[in-house]
């Protein structure tokens, strides 16, 4: 995805710290987070993402029951500043969407880890998620995409 950088202000969130649990957040490359959980895994953009593409205005959220595969856009977010298709990061079948989305967007920005979830999937693959960045890692994997 072309994201721009915002390499200074990430850096203020990630100082300050995050309201999650870091053990079980995997991050993909394309800014996509899963959080496992006990009904499956719960994905949504990273607050890199949503930062960098500052207010989400629409959320195309996938249909209860689809099945995507890796890498397959599984959802979309809209912008003042782009649209973009999310890759599932995961392969897995649509459990639950986050149909708050439909009317508050934004709350991707507001709170993306928590209320700013898009679609709960299932697992169908375990090792697909030892494929994915933890979040110190994706911090990392930002830092030095900078450097470039």
């Amino acid at each position: 995805m072309g994201f721009a950088l915002l390499g200074a202000e990430h850096q203020k969130r990630t100082e300050k710290g995050d309201d999650m649990a870091t053990g079980v957040l995997k991050i993909s490359q394309d800014h996509v987070y899963v959080q496992p959980n006990d009904d499956g895994a719960q994905l949504g953009i990273s607050d890199f993402a949503a930062e960098a593409l500052g207010t989400i205005i629409y959320v195309e959220l996938p249909e209860v029951g689809d099945e995507f595969s890796k890498n397959q856009p599984f959802a979309a977010v809209e912008s003042g500043k782009a649209s973009i298709e999310l890759p599932a990061p995961i392969s897995g079948k649509v459990l639950k969407v986050n149909e708050e989305l439909e009317d508050t967007p934004d709350l991707i920005n507001q709170d993306t880890y928590g209320k700013g979830w898009i679609a709960v999937l299932t697992i169908q693959e375990v090792a697909e998620l030892d494929e994915l960045m933890s979040k110190p890692d994706y911090d990392l994997f930002l830092a030095s995409a900078e450097e470039e």
